[in-house]
């Protein structure tokens, strides 16, 4: 008879740039975690890094509402750029601290299967299907999963692959694998009101109406739908600094000040 998977226990978080800089401490808390038997799975961006390598292509970029408007020329650098520089460095940096780390994208056996939406976004998937099976068979095995947020086409036509907003997927992720906390590490101290002042807990409903009333913009809109999303399945969503030495840890050990989104 086989095991039946546990997915008890299971933390998502998602890194952006803020992870990325060499003076940080992700990957260090990560590794520390792991050798603690905390279950994790790392959903990484890197949309400073794509900017970069577009500019040196002459490839001219836009942002709606934080997600990236992707034409072919698009698609081909964030593809290249995310499923490979930036997925290998995370994937390096944590097995040379003495992790185990295991790098892969959503293409990666079926793992996110997605449709291109609106037409003005150009490649951009909006994500249908999460097979949660892989990453607990990774997690069973002693491995961290990382990541990629590049989608199959479910279209099956090409291009065969679509970029993905990487706080969506680690919202899809956790809704999918049923976690019990996402978390994103980000360049701010959480969400904030009208005054710029911390909103240190909200629910989902009112989550969606910083949204809708035009308090919560830009970048911050993809983190708070999938912590909504993440509420559908039980879980709660934190949006914390990343920017403070050992914020994984720290958040992990319930020290850290933040956002809560919750029921």
């Amino acid at each position: 008879m086989n095991k039946k998977a546990d997915n008890t226990g299971i933390t998502v978080v998602k890194i952006g740039g803020v992870a990325l800089s060499s003076q940080d401490t992700t990957f260090e808390d990560i590794v520390s975690l792991q050798h603690k038997s905390v279950k994790l799975v790392v959903v990484h961006g890197g949309a400073n890094i794509v900017n970069r390598w577009l500019d040196k292509q002459g490839v001219t970029t836009s942002f709606v509402n934080g997600e990236r408007v992707t034409d072919h020329a698009t698609l081909e650098m964030v593809t290249a750029v995310l499923a490979g520089l930036v997925n290998k460095e995370i994937v390096a940096a944590i097995n040379c601290l003495g992790g185990r780390a295991f790098g892969l994208s959503g293409v990666d056996g079926g793992l996110l299967g997605a449709r291109a939406g609106d037409k003005a976004m150009g490649f951009v998937g909006r994500i249908e299907h999460v097979a949660a099976a892989p990453l607990v068979a990774l997690i069973e095995a002693g491995f961290v999963p990382v990541v990629a947020p590049i989608s199959l086409n479910l279209g099956c036509e090409a291009p065969h692959m679509l970029n993905c907003n990487g706080d969506t997927v680690a919202g899809e992720i956790a809704a999918a694998v049923g976690v019990e906390k996402l978390i994103f590490l980000t360049d701010v101290v959480g969400i904030l009101d009208g005054s710029g002042k911390l909103i240190e807990e909200l629910s989902g409903e009112e989550a969606e109406a910083l949204i809708t009333s035009g308090v919560a913009k830009k970048g911050m809109i993809p983190k708070i739908r999938a912590g909504v999303r993440t509420l559908s399945k039980g879980g709660v969503a934190r949006i914390v600094d990343g920017r403070c030495p050992h914020a994984l840890t720290d958040e992990i050990a319930g020290k850290l000040v933040g956002t809560t989104i919750r029921r």
